[in-house]
């Protein structure tokens, strides 16, 4: 696989706070550090693991900003939002209704949906455009 585009860390700051605005929510990052793991997690996985797809990598964004929780609120609506602009930015667009990507993501937060299992759900709730 060669590399892909990543998304832009302040690109992921500025999604966070469009989303806010939009859909409500107390502002900010609860800690940076959480934030810069979450962000480093799909560029570790592209790095070290040699079999990886891009929807592993949608699904090591979404999965690390949903778990580590970087933001005050909005947290879920964020990672979808990355993993989403992510394989779009790569060549494919997601194709869920907003019912299953609600139901996906509030599965991954609760630990329902580990990350490999989203990485699946992206693959089969998206098309190379």
């Amino acid at each position: 696989m060669i590399e892909p585009i990543w998304v832009l860390d302040e690109i992921v700051e500025s999604v966070h706070s469009m989303l806010l605005a939009e859909h409500g929510g107390g502002s900010g990052i609860r800690e940076k550090s959480l934030l810069d793991s979450a962000l480093a997690r799909a560029k570790q996985k592209f790095s070290y693991d040699s079999g990886v797809s891009i929807f592993d990598l949608a699904a090591a964004y979404s999965f690390g900003i949903a778990k580590n929780h970087p933001f005050v609120d909005g947290n879920k609506r964020t990672a979808f939002t990355i993993g989403t602009l992510f394989l779009e930015i790569n060549g494919f667009k997601l194709n869920a209704t907003e019912v299953d990507a609600t139901i996906a993501f509030e599965n991954l937060a609760s630990d329902i949906l580990k990350e490999s299992e989203l990485s699946l759900w992206f693959k089969e709730h998206s098309n190379k455009v």
